[in-house]
């Protein structure tokens, strides 16, 4: 008897058993459609003149700027310095951008109507959604649906267990 009551003192005694456990479950579908953009730059006006045994008769002009029209440009006169020698002259001139009549526009059901374009513009589409699509069953399952173009589906379950004390 006294074993066992010995036995009994010990077991009752010793210290009980810790497990600490974490589970954890995470699930998650991410759809996105792209939107239509454009960016836009207005590249300006510019003239130069250059030569050599040239003489300036009549200056070039560059026209006003006004809303709606471009700079415009009347070119120069000139004639030769010295008859029967060598001469060079170039007249450079790029006509800049218009001032745009479109400045802003509206969207209606993801598309813009009517685009700026000037010198230099990047314009990129709207997506289709179409029968883009996704979803995660309760067991984990993923099931997604590619969309049209300018669409991604990302679909994510992340299971973890964590012992320690």
């Amino acid at each position: 008897m006294k074993r066992l009551a010995l036995v009994l003192g010990i077991t009752l005694l010793a210290a009980p058993a810790k497990a600490d456990l974490t589970h954890k479950i995470q699930s998650s579908v991410q759809l996105t459609v792209d939107g239509a953009g454009s960016i836009t730059t207005r590249l300006p006006s510019s003239m130069s003149v250059s030569g050599s045994n040239v003489t300036l008769d009549t200056a070039p002009v560059l026209g006003t700027l006004s809303s709606g029209t471009a700079l415009g440009y009347t070119p120069g006169a000139y004639s030769i310095t010295t008859a029967g020698d060598a001469f060079s002259y170039a007249e450079n001139y790029i006509e800049g951008d218009d001032v745009p009549t479109v400045l802003s526009t509206t969207v209606t059901s993801g598309v813009v109507p009517v685009l700026p374009i000037m010198g230099q513009t990047t314009t990129t589409s709207a997506g289709v959604a179409g029968s883009l699509a996704g979803s995660i069953a309760t067991d984990g399952a993923i099931s997604v649906t590619a969309g049209g173009a300018g669409t991604t589906v990302i679909g994510q379950s992340i299971i973890s267990i964590f012992a320690g004390d």
